[in-house]
């Protein structure tokens, strides 16, 4: 299309970019792919709901489940995704897609095929990824990082158009569920250039995602204020009928078992997109990338690739925001 064109039409032009898949990108937003075990515990649903509340932030250009030991398989991930997204009124928005139902090491050869176990997610990672101007594309993956690694071991290049922040791993301490999904795919990801930042778990300890609790009363409180409602229910994964997230929030958090004197649960993921969203509310810190092996890490010293962690997370601020973003005005 020349440039007269483009100044005589100038809505033809838009029109045919969107349709096209290449409509610019609204100023100012952090442009994001989100990759999710969504139907694992309740976290994931939360960080879910939260990303597209933040549509003033981030622009998501698509959500990808994969599958983790526990919440079932790929489909069940799959529904619970798209169940959170019509809950807060953002189903549409972007693509939701199928990843991996298994593990790194048993897909990756067959990444020349035709068709392999999901192909869906990662072909539209590599997609968006290449379709990355100056500004990188950022992965907040907040499941095992499988989708990711066969996306990089597919098309390499694309590390460079990638900041990938993984919610995962107790370091320097063993062990965590993401970690241990699928440790091939961290580790393949650990020897690639792509920049990669873990945002700690760290369970029982005061300065990981563990301590960014909410207790059932809080959400009890905050969520019943939810103002909008569909015009028809929804059926929960518990199978009960909800009309917004606020009232799926309080279910799933009285459908699961709590921890602690005040009966409260960690929402690990919401953590990692708030610190996307304010890198103040924690800290991050630069170390040699390690390598995990015989249920320990290896460190080396002298490793010039490096990576991010963040710990020390401000519960509070964390907190705070997600509430007054979630109960606003979600779009009904």
């Amino acid at each position: 299309m020349n440039s007269a064109c483009c100044r005589k039409f100038p809505a033809l032009v838009l029109l045919l970019m969107i349709l096209w898949g290449c409509a610019p990108q609204p100023e100012g937003k952090i442009r994001v792919l989100f990759d999710t075990d969504t139907n694992n515990e309740l976290d994931d649903q939360h960080a879910l709901a939260y990303l597209l509340q933040n549509d003033d932030i981030f622009e998501v250009e698509a959500v990808t489940v994969n599958a983790t030991h526990s919440g079932g398989g790929i489909e069940e991930q799959y529904a619970e995704a798209k169940r959170v997204m019509r809950l807060v009124g953002k189903l549409g928005v972007c693509p939701l897609l199928k990843g991996a139902d298994r593990s790194f090491d048993e897909i990756r050869e067959h990444l020349g095929e035709e068709y392999y176990d999901g192909i869906d997610a990662v072909e539209y990672i590599i997609e968006r990824a290449n379709a990355s101007g100056e500004e990188k594309l950022v992965v907040i993956a907040v499941g095992k990082l499988t989708n990711i690694a066969l996306a990089l071991e597919k098309a390499p290049e694309i590390s460079r158009n990638i900041r990938l922040v993984w919610l995962g791993s107790n370091y320097p301490d063993p062990g965590e569920y993401n970690l241990e999904n699928d440790i091939e795919a961290m580790n393949f990801i650990l020897s690639t250039d792509v920049p990669f930042e873990m945002v700690l778990v760290r369970y029982g300890k005061g300065d990981g995602t563990d301590a960014v609790r909410i207790s059932r009363a809080e959400i009890h409180e905050k969520m019943s204020g939810w103002a909008d409602r569909l015009k028809a229910s929804i059926t929960g994964r518990d199978g009960g009928e909800y009309f917004n997230f606020g009232e799926y929030s309080i279910s799933l958090f009285e459908h699961s078992e709590l921890h602690g004197p005040e009966e409260s649960r960690a929402l690990f993921d919401m953590a990692a997109v708030a610190i996307v969203k304010n890198p103040a509310w924690a800290v991050s810190r630069e170390i040699p990338a390690p390598y995990y092996e015989n249920n320990a890490w290896t460190i080396f010293p002298d490793n010039a690739r490096t990576i991010l962690i963040w710990d020390q997370f401000n519960r509070d601020a964390i907190v705070e925001d997600f509430f007054n973003t979630l109960t606003g005005n979600p779009e009904s």
